[in-house]
């Protein structure tokens, strides 16, 4: 048996890792791995938000309603509309201004320390949804490419960016014995062979292992403040984590949502509107399995359930699932 494969590398702003095991028909392991970094290293070049020449910048600057994309633009464009939808307006990627509002600009500001960012913190609350969500009135022709929103929305490719583009390689890397594509946390694993790895959740408070899971195929995402908290320019705590109905950080008394899912696309929407909806309805985006960190510092695992993790997937949620397994165009 050969060794695995593995590149790990800084990209999207944290730490990413391509992990291939077993030669495919059409391309050996070690080969596969380094293609998929060099893959990444392009997308985060093409979509990251702090250069003006990137694809995802130059479509926020366009002045026209109706602009043309590449094609993978338009998946994530599409992916933002649909995560708008299911979520019921509460993941929206299109909150880039409340983010710079928020004082991240083109590099995170200080870190404040989470349990000092918590004392300081607002009362908690759960997130509210805008009166209608940016992300829904999107309208994406993946058959023209082309891109069409309100003036002044801008997309964020942020997370849903980090999950879309992990299905996209994991896409392309089935017929390897065992793969895994972690894009900073959100992660998907799969291959030929069935073959289970431990996927383990840390608290954001001192780094402890919480829990660990046992996976074969599917996507992990985790969500949080724990990294990302720093003090704004009005002396309150902020992060990146925006609530639509207010526009500001959202402090909702969960400081980290991890989500099981089927695709690493699926776990990060449902990993982000467990945050989002605060402790009394978070269990119930976890449907596949999850754990939640509070701002106590307690934790909650909810375990995968028994039935295939694919199974009772709602039909909106089918068509994302099914346009994040498309397979890559290059």
């Amino acid at each position: 048996m050969s060794a695995e494969a593995i590149e790990r590398f800084d990209c999207f702003g944290g730490a990413c890792g391509v992990y291939v095991e077993g030669d495919s028909e059409a391309e050996h392991a070690a080969g596969a791995a380094a293609r998929s970094r060099e893959t990444l290293l392009d997308w985060h070049r093409r979509f990251t938000r702090f250069s003006a020449s990137s694809e995802l910048s130059r479509l926020n600057a366009d002045p026209r309603e109706r602009v043309p994309v590449s094609p993978l633009m338009a998946r994530l464009a599409a992916a933002t509309r649909r995560a708008a939808r299911i979520s019921g307006g509460l993941v929206d990627a299109t909150l880039l201004q409340e983010v710079l509002d928020a004082g991240y600009h083109d590099a995170l500001p200080p870190a404040l320390p989470l349990r000092l960012a918590l004392a300081l913190a607002p009362p908690r609350r759960p997130a509210g949804q805008a009166r209608r969500a940016a992300g829904e009135r999107l309208r994406v022709n993946e058959d023209r490419l082309e891109v069409s929103r309100p003036p002044g929305v801008l997309l964020d490719s942020g997370g849903l960016a980090k999950g879309l583009f992990a299905d996209e390689l994991g896409a392309t890397l089935g017929g390897h014995r065992s793969f895994a594509v972690d894009c900073c946390g959100d992660l998907v694993l799969g291959g030929r062979e069935g073959i289970e790895r431990s996927v383990e959740v840390e608290s954001p408070f001192d780094g402890t292992i919480l829990h660990s899971f046992a996976r074969a195929a599917g996507g992990v995402a985790t969500s949080g403040i724990g990294r990302r908290s720093w003090l704004g320019s009005d002396g309150r705590p902020a992060h990146h984590l925006i609530d639509p109905g207010t526009g500001r950080p959202a402090f909702t008394g969960i400081v980290q949502s991890t989500a099981l899912a089927p695709s690493a696309l699926l776990a990060e929407i449902h990993a982000k509107a467990a945050l989002l909806s605060g402790p009394a309805a978070a269990p119930a985006w976890l449907r596949w399995g999850g754990v939640l960190v509070f701002d106590d510092g307690s934790h909650r695992v909810i375990e995968p359930p028994a039935t295939a993790i694919g199974e009772g997937v709602p039909a909106a949620e089918r068509a994302l699932h099914a346009g994040a397994e498309a397979v890559l165009e290059r």
